[in-house]
């Protein structure tokens, strides 16, 4: 017991970094995919095909090559980030690119006589999809979006490769340190209970906009 209570501390301020990440990752990533998926979608061809260029490349190489490209490779060009900077960075570019994907999915799942009906209305084609298409759309893609939340809490831990101290490298290096194994499973805790969070949050999404079944 005296052990776990000089150990927590430490990995509170760990976790304190992973969460940091994960917020300020969602923050942006959020709104980007919906605007990525929009892009992905535009009849203007060169907006089209670079937007399935940058999905390609974002989920067809690892996110921990992405990060060490970001971090390392972008000294070769003068481009010189903080560690922090450049793991948002990354999982930003990266999560934009899963998500993006999955609202265009989202959006494509909406019947087209709704976007006539909208016409009818006289709505315009921002009314139209803020309004009608966008909403329906959250309500359908909330179990696909639920995964890459819980996703991202667990792929916070690659950073460690370029010396964040977030809540795996915390636990890791104090398992070296002392020589026992108790600050994995007090991890895997932590781990547990912010996907638990996650998960009773989306359920509550998902209750939220049972309106639009």
């Amino acid at each position: 017991m005296d052990y776990l209570l000089l150990l927590i501390p430490t990995m509170l301020k760990g976790t304190s970094i992973t969460l940091k990440l994960f917020f300020l990752t969602l923050a942006m990533a959020l709104p980007l995919g919906v605007i990525l998926a929009l892009a992905r979608l535009s009849k203007f061809k060169p907006l089209n095909v670079f937007m399935q260029f940058y999905v390609w490349i974002f989920r067809g190489t690892p996110l921990l090559l992405q990060l060490l490209f970001i971090y390392f490779g972008l000294t070769f060009v003068g481009i010189t980030l903080e560690r922090f900077t450049a793991a948002v960075l990354a999982f930003v570019l990266n999560y934009a690119a899963y998500l993006a994907e999955i609202y265009r999915a989202g959006i494509q799942s909406i019947d087209r006589g709704q976007y006539e009906a909208a016409d009818v209305l006289g709505l315009t084609k921002m009314q139209t999809m803020s309004k009608i298409i966008l909403p329906q759309m959250f309500k359908r893609v909330l179990p696909p979006m639920s995964n890459e939340v819980i996703n991202l809490v667990k792929d916070t831990a690659l950073v460690y490769v370029i010396g964040i101290s977030e809540l795996l490298r915390v636990a890791k290096t104090a398992a070296v340190t002392d020589f026992r194994f108790t600050p994995f499973i007090v991890a895997a805790i932590f781990y547990l209970i912010m996907t638990g969070v996650i998960q009773q949050f989306f359920k509550w999404l998902e209750s939220k906009y049972e309106f639009y079944e």
